[in-house]
């Protein structure tokens, strides 16, 4: 069992001996989607802590986007119910990077490919996103990532 599954099935009992309804209620719902998607399939898998990791964030995401909805459509109660789950799912997630800290992490990346004596230029781009990628894995957004990556290579 993963680390982080291990976390979220602590928080449940101590939540429970809290009587901290909402968290008790989201890391419950968290526990079964990850369930889920370990079972769905032809054959049972095991999740590991990155999958977990992205699957929380899609779950915090989901929970921002139906916040927004019930802004717009005067149910402020509802947005605030939903925008305490997701702090509770963003509690488990490791700590978002600045653009700052990947602009760095990108430059460190294409010295490291000059040193070696490439001449970096744009066709090198994936062998640039490859290991930038799996440093700043879950904690920004690879698109934006991606945007660096090629401004740094113009």
């Amino acid at each position: 069992m993963s680390t982080l599954k291990e976390r979220l099935h602590a928080d449940v009992v101590a939540h429970m001996k809290d009587g901290n309804r909402v968290a008790l209620t989201t890391v419950r719902n968290v526990l079964g989607e990850i369930e889920t998607r370990e079972k769905s399939g032809k054959t049972p898998i095991e999740l590991d802590d990155a999958q977990v990791t992205a699957l929380m964030q899609k779950e915090a995401a989901k929970r921002h986007d139906t916040a927004r909805i019930y802004t717009e459509a005067g149910q402020e109660g509802r947005a605030t119910a939903e925008l305490a789950e997701a702090e509770v799912i963003e509690a488990f997630l490791p700590q978002p990077l600045t653009a700052g800290e990947v602009e760095s992490i990108v430059d460190e990346t294409i010295e490291a490919l000059r040193a070696e004596g490439a001449e970096v230029s744009i066709r090198h781009m994936g062998a640039i996103m490859k290991p930038v990628t799996a440093k700043v894995a879950g904690r920004f957004d690879g698109k934006a990532v991606s945007e660096i990556v090629r401004s740094r290579l113009a």
